[in-house]
């Protein structure tokens, strides 16, 4: 799997996952750059969803 792309557009990716997972916090959405693997690892732990699912929910939005 390639890298997870998140710098540019984080907060309007960040505004998304919190309005289609209502239950997540902005300590479970904070990123710093070059942290993309703690930051999915957290997802997967709040959402109980794999990393592939973690990353691909990401994408999609």
């Amino acid at each position: 799997m390639d890298k997870l792309e998140l710098k540019g557009k984080w907060n309007e990716t960040k505004g998304k996952l919190k309005k289609a997972y209502g239950d997540l916090s902005d300590d479970d959405l904070k990123y710093a750059e070059g942290q993309e693997d703690e930051l999915v690892g957290k997802l997967q732990q709040k959402l109980g969803k794999t990393r592939d699912e973690v990353v691909k929910i990401i994408r999609d939005l």
